[in-house]
């Protein structure tokens, strides 16, 4: 279990999009946490959630400690000012102890593929998959090695360690990374430079056998000098 702490206040007023302006400029972000309870309205202090959201991402168990009450909260979603670089708005859905919970986990290869020192590229095709478990049993991540993967070579979800009492969603056959040769497509467009240019060469090997001495030699032939006139 992967677990943080965050500190809120309670918001019981100045809500809506004026509001979280207001709210906003006194360096708090504006979040909900919701589930089968109330929705609770509470703030954040920016400058600490901005800094942990580093370390967490959605399937990461977190503790939001509001006055005397903690709530077990998964981050959802959250609105970001790409261009200002601040959080805007944040969406936690309340977990407790004794119930499934439904959510994604991401996958982090680890180790240098067989297959890459031979000249191959490492391509992550999956990088979460969906899984249920209990709150306690919640991955925070979960690591693949690859290092025996070989040239031309995949890794499968089938094929993967699940930590457990954690029940995969996402079908087993699903690719999870494979080491791709990049020498076909290197060659490929040779190949066809190559087609491209061999109808090029007999088109000009027929201009030239028009422009050859004995079409000349026609065209002379065809220009001849008439008869000498019959004397009388």
């Amino acid at each position: 279990m992967n677990e943080k702490n965050l500190s809120g206040i309670y918001r019981t007023e100045d809500f809506g999009s004026s509001g979280s302006r207001r709210l906003l400029k006194t360096g708090r972000i504006p979040a909900v946490i919701y589930g089968k309870n109330e929705t609770v309205h509470v703030s954040l202090e920016e400058k600490e959630f901005t800094q942990k959201l580093k370390h967490f991402n959605e399937s990461t168990l977190l503790a939001i400690k509001v006055g005397k009450k903690s709530y077990s909260v998964l981050m959802k979603d959250f609105q970001e000012n790409v261009m200002l670089g601040k959080i805007l708005h944040v969406d936690f859905f309340e977990v407790t102890s004794d119930e499934v919970l439904r959510t994604r986990v991401t996958i982090i290869l680890q180790g240098n593929p067989v297959g890459a020192r031979m000249g191959g590229i490492l391509d992550q095709v999956t990088h979460d998959i969906e899984i249920e478990c209990l709150p306690k049993d919640l991955p925070g991540s979960i690591i693949v090695d690859v290092s025996a993967l070989e040239l031309n070579a995949s890794i499968h979800l089938s094929d993967i360690a699940i930590p457990e009492n954690v029940k995969v969603l996402t079908p087993l056959k699903t690719t999870i990374a494979s080491v791709k040769s990049v020498k076909e497509e290197v060659v490929a467009p040779v190949v066809e430079a190559e087609a491209a240019a061999t109808p090029a060469a007999g088109a000009a090997g027929a201009a030239g056998a028009a422009g050859a001495p004995g079409a000349a030699g026609a065209a002379g032939a065809a220009g001849a000098a008439p008869a000498a006139p019959t004397s009388k």
